[in-house]
């Protein structure tokens, strides 16, 4: 915005100098050619008194005028009427025969232009009084007070341009800083705030964004404490489940009923945990680990339901840029659609490996694929579920700098690969 405002300022004033400077230009060649004129009409006005002076004395002093003709400033000549020429060499020309018969006259010639004055009265009748203006002496100081002007401009220009930088600058600065401010709020900074400044209709703006900013805050708090509550509220019929699972006669059986309440009374504190978390501030976990453990959760499962897990975790630890919670939440996402989409006795596996810069995450299955052209909708599903699980790990990866890929597994099922970035000194090992 700098450089376009600085450029318009440039075109306007060259713009305006320009209609000012070729008229101003032009008058200054007039008025150097008119006082030239006016000096050489001088000296040819004072040589022809001194002719008409000598005229009326009945004489004329030949060496007289000669002499003054030949001191002029500009090379004067003397056309007497008897024929004699005083003064510089010249030529007696049509011009000249006209001014013999009475008539003051200037006429260009080659080189110059010459004043012809007539003189009535003179002895051998009238003569005339020749002064040459050459064009150099028509010109003289036209190109020095040209240049002046033209440099003047010039200064103007960049006076101009120089002003509309500094008043671009300071209209420019506090939009740039409500640029960053917007950038921070977008990437999670709640507590970023502009400060108001420049125009008036800038600072309205700065205003504006920081109402914004504390609009959002109070509606994020907002939606964490509902969040918070409705997590609450499982927790009543969570009671009654493990109660219900305590009641078991089959011991082995309710030790697995009470296991999984206890995941999920686990998943339930996670979110009220989460919900209540005031600050999203980057986070890291061992990926090894956590994976590790998800992978075993579920194997009790897989080992219920006769499917092969295949488990390959680079060795540890592997740190990446997201919460132990977060990640065990997209694990558990990624295998919970494993055994909700596909058939049981269908195998799949899951592997860590290191990739430069972070972690690569991959869950292969067996099963039919992926139902839908695009299954990572949030809240649509290709099988009748919330599409909430692919969204999930998408959202996990994103978190930590990365991606999620969709893909086709070697059996023909469905393949998930997740790139965690790293964190800290082992990220690009």
């Amino acid at each position: 915005m700098r450089r376009w405002l600085a450029l318009l300022a440039a075109a306007t004033t060259s713009l305006v100098l320009f209609a000012l400077l070729v008229p101003l230009l032009l008058l200054v060649r007039t008025a150097a050619e008119s006082g030239a004129v006016a000096r050489a009409s001088g000296e040819a006005e004072s040589m022809a008194v001194a002719v008409g002076t000598a005229g009326a004395a009945g004489t004329v002093d030949a060496e007289t005028l000669h002499l003054t003709a030949e001191r002029a400033a500009h090379p004067t000549t003397v056309f007497l009427g008897d024929g004699r020429v005083l003064g510089a060499r010249a030529e007696r020309s049509a011009a000249v025969e006209l001014a013999a018969r009475g008539r003051s006259v200037t006429a260009a010639v080659p080189g110059g232009r010459e004043i012809l004055v007539a003189v009535q009265g003179a002895p051998g009748g009238t003569a005339v009084v020749r002064v040459l203006l050459r064009d150099d002496e028509l010109t003289g100081g036209v190109a020095r007070v040209q240049a002046g002007l033209l440099v003047l401009g010039l200064a103007l220009v960049g006076l101009g341009m120089l002003v509309a930088d500094r008043l671009a600058r300071a209209m420019t600065r506090p939009v740039s800083s409500l640029a960053g401010v917007s950038h921070r709020l977008a990437a999670g900074d709640l507590a970023a705030r502009a400060v108001p400044g420049g125009p008036p209709e800038v600072r309205a703006v700065g205003l504006a964004l920081n109402h914004l900013a504390e609009r959002i805050t109070g509606l994020l708090a907002e939606e964490r404490e509902n969040a918070a509550d409705l997590s609450h509220r499982l927790r009543t019929p969570l009671t009654g489940l493990r109660l219900e699972a305590e009641s078991l006669s089959d011991p082995d059986e309710a030790a697995r009923v009470e296991a999984r309440v206890d995941a999920l009374e686990r998943a339930v504190t996670a979110v009220i945990e989460e919900a209540r978390r005031r600050s999203r501030d980057r986070a890291e976990c061992d990926a090894v680990a956590v994976v590790g453990d998800r992978v075993a959760f579920w194997s009790v499962l897989a080992e219920d339901q006769g499917r092969t897990v295949e488990l390959d975790l680079c060795p540890g630890p592997r740190t990446v840029a997201v919460s132990a919670g977060d990640l065990a939440a997209c694990v558990d996402a990624l295998l919970g659609n494993v055994f909700a989409h596909t058939d049981e006795e269908t195998p799949f596996g899951v592997r860590l490996a290191p990739a430069p810069g972070g972690a690569l995450l991959t869950v292969d299955d067996a099963g039919p694929g992926f139902g839908t052209a695009d299954p990572l909708g949030r809240g649509e599903s290709g099988a009748g579920s919330t599409g909430l699980g692919l969204d999930i790990a998408r959202r996990t990866a994103e978190s930590s700098g990365g991606a999620l890929d969709l893909g086709a597994s070697p059996a023909g099922g469905a393949r998930v690969t997740l790139f965690l970035a790293g964190s800290g000194p082992l990220a690009g090992s």
